[in-house]
């Protein structure tokens, strides 16, 4: 099997995406690991702070590691926005694939300084740990959303080429999260807003790292066929497949009231969270 290294690689070649989806629980695991082997392709699960202390740590690397080995298959774990470098070593020491340090609310010096020594904290354990960093501040929360994050760096706030090449020439990242115009969340009753194309052609150009897409939830179809084209390798999703697993718990109560029990009900969450994962898997892929 290859390894996730490996796997962007391959993304590379074909000007394609890997996606990236969140879970809190193990029915939504389930239902995404379903939709990527249906269609034979990678997939990464991701754990963020709050995600894995409700999880558990290590409960949630060896759920997705027996997973792989016993169907021999490619899912790896992400531990997503993580914002200490104490929270980095955590999720290092415990087996993640790959970390996410978080410091876009910081001055970008001190983004630079920690994430660095997150990268070197990483590689010292296990060279193939991929380590992503972000600049630029997209808000901070998967949820349904009346407005735009406050401080939200959108228009001519967005992630510079110039910021980008310091960033990652004095980080050493893996790979790279820029604020082209995404955000976290999705807005109520309408779409959120477009990304800038022309950015993330640009920055991909400029530092060679594979890009990724964060907070994809609520962006267009077209919009994320064009920044995979632009250089995005790895998409993530989280609010949507919280939407749908909740659409699958609300409508199974509907439906039989008096049902109580979880694996029962959980049933049609995994359900709902494997279609919105297929169709985000048939896009990203371009299948």
């Amino acid at each position: 099997m290859k390894s996730y290294r490996e796997i962007l690689r391959d993304a590379e070649e074909k000007k394609i995406a890997i996606g990236h989806f969140n879970i809190s629980t193990i029915d939504a695991l389930w239902g995404i690991f379903d939709a990527a082997k249906e269609r034979n392709v990678p997939v990464l699960i991701g754990a963020s702070e709050g995600e894995r202390d409700f999880i558990g740590i290590s409960e949630v690397v060896s759920l997705v590691k027996n997973i792989r080995g016993e169907h021999d298959y490619p899912i790896y774990l992400n531990a997503d926005h993580t914002y200490s470098l104490e929270r980095v070593k955590e999720a290092v020491d415990a087996g993640f694939d790959s970390v996410i340090f978080d410091g876009a609310k910081l001055p970008i010096e001190e983004n630079i300084r920690i994430t660095r020594e997150c990268v070197e904290y990483a590689k010292s354990v296990d060279h193939n740990i991929l380590v992503e960093a972000e600049l630029g501040y997209i808000g901070s929360s998967s949820k349904m959303l009346d407005a735009v994050p406050e401080g939200a760096s959108l228009g001519d706030m967005i992630t510079t080429v110039d910021e980008a090449i310091h960033f990652v020439k004095e980080t050493g990242v893996d790979l790279f999260a820029p604020a082209v115009g995404n955000i976290h969340g999705m807005l109520k009753g309408m779409p959120d807003p477009a990304l800038n194309i022309e950015r993330v052609r640009e920055i991909k150009e400029a530092v060679g790292i594979p890009l990724v897409l964060h907070g994809a939830s609520g962006n267009s179809d077209d919009d994320i066929r064009a920044a995979i084209k632009a250089g995005i390798r790895i998409v993530h999703i989280n609010t949507e497949i919280r939407v749908a697993w909740k659409k699958g718990v609300e409508e199974h109560l509907q439906a039989k009231p008096d049902d109580v029990a979880p694996y029962a009900i959980l049933k049609d969450a995994k359900a709902h969270v494997k279609e919105v994962v297929g169709h985000k898997l048939d896009l990203f892929a371009n299948l």
